[in-house]
């Protein structure tokens, strides 16, 4: 599988994300010959464990998410940030879990956006907004580079791709930018061959980061 760096969307101190903001950052994408090739959709649910006494509360893992990515249908991931597990199933496994009752989803959020060809590279701007809600929280890029699934090979080509983009997107002084941050996949016990589950624990990683930078935006306006 092609290697792929999920990125997401630092605002400036005193700034948040928005709308306009995807819609320079996908227009500096068709400024460097990206071509448009369709939507994408994920979706991320964080979890919490249905228990009959809340003593109970402490033996079940407190930061569970699970998350579906267009590219395996067929498939749902789950990680255990805490633990630093990643685990993939079937997609019916969210069927079985509301029939077993053991966990129910929390809050959901949605990653969607256009995806685009450059070259040797896909590229997926997406905003991030809670599951039946406009509000956008933040914004993602997912970049891929589809002739290596090495995660360490392409280390070199995906910076020097990255500082391409960020000087383009800089350009159009943006109150941001975008940041791709360290996945420590060897702690979650994946290997240089890169596979959804990269994926899955990069989402997580992001996810965290979206959610800190509302809540300090929201702490700069109060």
């Amino acid at each position: 599988m092609p290697i792929k760096w999920v990125l997401y969307w630092q605002p400036n101190p005193g700034t948040t994300a928005s709308s306009q903001i995807v819609n320079e950052v996908t227009q500096c994408v068709e400024s460097m010959n990206g071509v448009k090739d369709g939507r994408w959709k994920s979706t991320l649910t964080f979890y919490k464990p249905i228990v009959r006494d809340q003593s109970q509360l402490s033996d079940f893992p407190r930061d569970f998410l699970g998350i579906s990515l267009p590219e395996q249908p067929s498939k749902y991931f789950f990680i255990i940030r805490g633990q630093r597990l990643v685990l993939e199933a079937d997609s019916s496994i969210q069927t079985i879990m509301e029939k077993l009752q053991s966990y129910k989803a929390r809050v959901s959020l949605t990653f969607e956006g256009f995806q685009y060809q450059l070259g040797d590279f896909q590229l997926r701007v997406g905003k991030v907004s809670p599951t039946h809600s406009e509000t956008l929280r933040g914004i993602v890029m997912e970049v891929e580079y589809l002739p290596i699934s090495s995660v360490e090979k392409s280390r070199q080509v995906m910076e020097e791709f990255l500082d391409i983009l960020q000087d383009s997107v800089s350009k159009r002084s943006l109150p941001g930018h975008f940041i791709h941050a360290d996945s420590m996949f060897a702690d979650y016990g994946l290997g240089d061959h890169y596979t959804s589950q990269h994926t899955a624990v990069q989402y997580a990683v992001v996810v965290a980061q979206v959610i800190a930078s509302v809540q300090a935006g929201q702490g700069g306006r109060n």
